[in-house]
């Protein structure tokens, strides 16, 4: 049994970007899909996609990684910040600047999941749910 799908979630993507794999694929969720959106939206991921899988029930989720012209990688680290054991709120104002600017937090907030950079622009804060850079 999985406690944290989305820790799940993003310690396959951290798999797949560490042996240079060109996608990743995983259970699908509508919280992995939000997540997996601010993701393309910032520019860490190339694209991504929900399809059925053959025989079974489950969607699956399909994340095309991005990589540099000479096979850089966009993601560099990816860290879960609130746990199912400790949960962090914060406000707008009190955000964490991930590398000064250079990296993001994805916050679910009551108006959908969203970076930080939106979420000071909309003042809005909520559970930080991770950090990327």
């Amino acid at each position: 049994m999985m406690t944290d799908p989305i820790a799940d979630m993003l310690t396959r993507v951290r798999n797949a970007v560490r042996n240079s794999n060109p996608t990743v694929d995983m259970p699908s969720s509508n919280m992995k899909v939000a997540i997996a959106r601010v993701l393309k939206k910032e520019g860490y991921v190339a694209d991504f996609h929900v399809a059925e899988s053959e025989g079974s029930a489950w969607k699956t989720l399909r994340i095309y990684l991005k990589y540099g012209p000479e096979g850089e990688k966009v993601i560099n680290k990816i860290e879960r910040v609130s746990k199912p054991g400790c949960r962090v709120y914060c406000g707008a104002n009190d955000l964490p600047h991930v590398l000064d600017g250079m990296g993001i937090s994805i916050v679910s907030t009551s108006s959908g999941v969203i970076s930080d950079r939106k979420c000071r622009r909309i003042n809005a804060g909520g559970e930080v749910l991770c950090k990327v850079w």
